[in-house]
């Protein structure tokens, strides 16, 4: 599948998804090109390939739920895996400061915990199931950004604050583990020679130096992050 291909079914599955009104539909439409787009790149042993298309996916992904989810006609939030949760979360956090957003001890053990599950299931799946589960996250992340719009944040903070950046390193380094983590799975299925994790390490250090960054970036970041939007939300 060419990236055109993979961006264009990504965008067409928002409105799809919603409008057939099923909240499991919606990530399982995101993920399905990704996937095979994802597959079909390491099928031809481009792994680089596969990475650029899951990056290029993400990007894809947090463009059009944002813009989906602010621009639907009714609130979307019902249809949303997590989304009310995380958004009430997120602007309680906002609000008040209170939560596990900027404090270490609180958000690494969560951290922890995803990072093993999403390797696991994409060594497990052959990254089926971490992909659409990726799916549900930026879903709920990207209802937490339009809500911001929808609250009457103005648009400069919604682009600058709305997507923190450590969050953009989180995505890129779950990017590069679905690849890299579904790809034995996937080789032994169609019988194809695989080297093993040790020929794919540059990957999995840019991966690991994403999660580290977004480890330091939040930890440092979002106290302020939080009173920046403070006043925006009332």
């Amino acid at each position: 599948m060419p990236i055109w291909a993979l961006l264009a079914a990504t965008l067409v599955s928002y409105p799809l998804g919603l409008a057939l009104g099923q909240r499991w539909l919606l990530p399982l439409l995101n993920a399905a090109p990704a996937w095979v787009a994802m597959a079909g790149r390491l099928r031809r042993g481009d792994r680089r390939g596969a990475v650029i298309a899951m990056l290029a996916w993400a990007a894809a992904v947090a463009l059009a739920g944002t813009v989906t989810f602010l621009c639907w006609p009714a609130d979307p939030s019902g249809l949303v895996l997590s989304g009310p949760a995380y958004r009430d979360e997120m602007f309680r956090w906002i609000r008040t400061g209170a939560g596990s957003e900027g404090d270490l001890r609180l958000f690494l053990p969560q951290h922890l915990l995803h990072l093993a599950g999403f390797a696991l299931l994409s060594l497990a799946t052959a990254s089926t199931v971490s992909i659409t589960l990726g799916a549900v996250l930026m879903n709920y992340m990207s209802l937490y950004v339009a809500s911001l719009a929808r609250a009457g944040a103005p648009a400069w903070a919604v682009l600058l604050l709305g997507w923190q950046p450590w969050a953009l390193c989180r995505v890129a380094a779950f990017c590069i583990l679905g690849v890299v983590l579904g790809e034995p799975l996937l080789s032994r299925l169609e019988g194809r020679r695989y080297e093993g994790l040790a020929g794919a390490r540059p990957w999995l250090l840019a991966a690991a130096a994403g999660i580290l960054a977004d480890w330091i970036l939040k930890a440092s970041l979002a106290p302020y992050w939080g009173r920046w939007l403070r006043p925006f939300l009332g």
